[in-house]
């Protein structure tokens, strides 16, 4: 059984990019995208995602808000928090809004390696 993957961000040239990163995992079966944490709640709920991959600072509702949501309505997700901005992000903030790794938008290596280890069912670390 394949993973289904949420892109989330508000700019579609980074959401193309991310896909782009990621889409030759062997793991992942469908991409979809959301243009903000509204629409990424609306989505995870009609489409049910096993992981979820957010920019932190996004229109009608930021990362943080919409990570904390969809992990209290669907426990089972995995987030990723994908941002230019991983250091105005405490460890402690990030775990308590369900989201297992905050990665820098210019690490794409490091995307690639969480996104793989949430998707092969290994719990990532905060990085």
């Amino acid at each position: 059984m394949g993973n289904k993957v949420l892109l989330v961000d508000d700019n579609p040239i980074v959401r193309l990019g991310t896909r782009r990163i990621l889409e030759d995992h062997p793991a992942v079966t469908k991409f979809y995208e959301a243009v903000d944490g509204l629409d990424a709640l609306e989505k995870a709920e009609a489409l049910n995602p096993n992981l979820v991959i957010l920019d932190l600072s996004m229109p009608r509702m930021n990362g943080l808000a919409a990570a904390a949501k969809l992990k209290a309505m669907k426990p089972g997700i995995k987030i990723i928090l994908f941002t230019m901005y991983p250091e105005i992000v405490p460890p402690d903030v990030a775990k308590a809004a369900g989201i297992s790794a905050v990665v820098s938008k210019t690490d794409f290596a490091a995307l690639k390696r969480h996104a793989a280890g949430l998707l092969e069912g290994y719990k990532s670390a905060t990085a």
